[in-house]
């Protein structure tokens, strides 16, 4: 009998996830485990459009001036329902795919370090053929010179531009391009379907429902707050330690994994529960979807699962950027809060922008460091930087419509950095009609957020968590 507590809505959502269970569910998670942790999502959420969970928004504050904008739940499930419909079709086309797997513990603007990547090739709802390769095995056949993003050079004395530091933009469809591009100079050129991104978070995620997993020959326990990092120690720690070791058969640990979190994942019958947690996904900017098909594309486009940067905002805007350049994986243990100050009792609006960054580790080793960033701060294309703490200054540019700033931050062990950036808005921005748009780095984790306006009738605030992107109106 169908839970009588569920909306409308959720009853509405869990009736086009029963019809598309008969979907080869089993057999996209086998592969996508076998390739790596960090791509397990994939394919499973793949043949799951069909599992999109509503979320309710956190409890605004007791302003009744400046609000939130509510997510449009409804077109979700209309977009999820045309997407689903289109790769559960039997009409003998075979359809390719570039994953891209991204380990967002080494944070870079596009989600994490990107670190493998895969072809899979799909024909009626089955999968036909798979290929896998390592990042830096693809950049050895890449010989052209191509001259990397400054901060890469200025940062990491990068000398040549190639796959592993393709998703250097806060834009997927950019680094989707990019991608490609380099997979041609790598000799692996050819046309894509879509591309799609998966950040190394969803496998713990989806430990997170399974419960704990073990694994027969191995003395790990794998749980939803460190599987990802105990993985990473299987597959990674002893192969830095010993570059002589053999690394062919580094991640057999998936392949024997994989039927162990499909059993799980199968007992469950919690319907509801994986939907919100693939819904959750996406809005996260977990995974990124890119699609050669322009309506396709204008699908996910509409109910923001493309990982785009913005371009149809016409009031203010943020949106911060991290790309760790320490070459280890301290994002783990990077915590963040923004505060978000406007000031509209000046001739033209100021911004007052403080980021914390938290450096929780307690001591150095073979993943951890100093946390060594480089900082884009995105604002209104016609911003003026007037000020700045804690941060070096290396670089300001214009893109995707929008103002950026670009600085060097750095957060000690144990210790932590108070970022302060402060900048004009343009004039024409106003509190008569003021509406801001947080937009969220992919692979960032959840971050506390803070907003506050001064105008000449009052002070209002907000406080949210930027677990997706955040939309607020002021309403006179």
């Amino acid at each position: 009998m169908e839970d009588q507590s569920h909306s409308g809505k959720d009853r509405n959502i869990i009736k086009i996830i029963k019809r598309y269970l008969t979907l080869k569910i089993t057999l996209a998670i086998i592969l996508a485990v076998a390739i790596t942790g960090t791509a397990f999502l994939f394919l499973y959420a793949k043949n799951h459009k069909g599992m999109i969970g509503v979320k309710a928004l956190s409890a605004i504050s007791s302003i009744s001036k400046f609000l939130p904008i509510p997510q449009d739940e409804q077109k979700e499930i209309d977009v999820l329902n045309e997407l689903v419909g289109e790769f559960s079709k039997n009409d003998d086309k075979e359809r390719v795919f570039l994953v891209l797997l991204q380990n967002n513990m080494e944070l870079r603007p596009g989600g994490g370090f990107l670190g493998q990547y895969a072809v899979i090739k799909i024909k009626n709802r089955e999968v036909t053929s798979t290929f896998l390769e390592d990042a830096n095995l693809l950049d050895r056949r890449i010989t052209a010179k191509v001259a990397p993003p400054y901060p890469l050079k200025r940062m990491m004395q990068i000398k040549r531009w190639k796959f592993r530091d393709s998703n250097f933009s806060p834009d997927f469809p950019a680094n989707a391009e990019k991608a490609k591009y380099f997979l041609g100079l790598g000799g692996q050129a050819g046309k894509f379907d879509g591309v799609i991104a998966v950040n190394a978070q969803v496998f713990n995620d989806i430990l997170a429902i399974t419960g704990p997993v073990s694994v027969p020959g191995y003395s790990q326990t794998f749980t939803g707050s460190d599987g990802a990092l105990k993985l990473e120690e299987l597959v990674e720690k002893q192969y830095i330690i010993d570059p002589e070791l053999d690394t062919e058969n580094r991640k057999m640990i998936m392949k024997k994994m994989a039927p162990i979190i499909i059993s799980k994942l199968t007992a469950l019958n919690n319907i509801p529960k994986i939907a919100n947690f693939v819904h959750s996904e996406f809005k996260n900017r977990n995974i990124m979807v890119n699609f050669e098909d322009s309506n396709l594309q204008s699908l996910a486009e509409s109910v923001h699962w493309d990982g785009s940067v913005a371009d149809d905002w016409g009031s203010d805007y943020l949106m911060t950027v991290d790309a760790n350049m320490g070459s280890l994986k301290t994002d783990y243990y990077i915590k963040r809060e923004i505060s978000y100050d406007v000031d509209f009792t000046a001739q033209k609006p100021i911004v007052t922008l403080h980021i914390l960054y938290k450096n929780t580790a307690s001591q150095a080793d073979w993943r951890t460091s100093d946390y060594h960033t480089y900082l884009r701060v995105y604002a209104p294309e016609g911003s003026n930087l007037l000020e700045k703490k804690m941060a070096s200054s290396l670089t300001d540019g214009n893109e995707f419509g929008k103002k950026y700033f670009g600085f060097i931050v750095h957060a000690t062990i144990a210790n932590q950095t108070d970022v302060m950036i402060k900048y004009e808005l343009p004039e024409q921005l106003n509190n008569a009609d003021y509406r801001l748009l947080i937009q969220k780095q992919s692979g960032a984790g959840d971050v506390p957020v803070k907003v506050h306006l001064k105008t000449e009738n009052g002070e209002f605030n907000q406080e949210q968590t930027l677990s997706s992107d955040l939309k607020f109106q002021f309403e006179n």
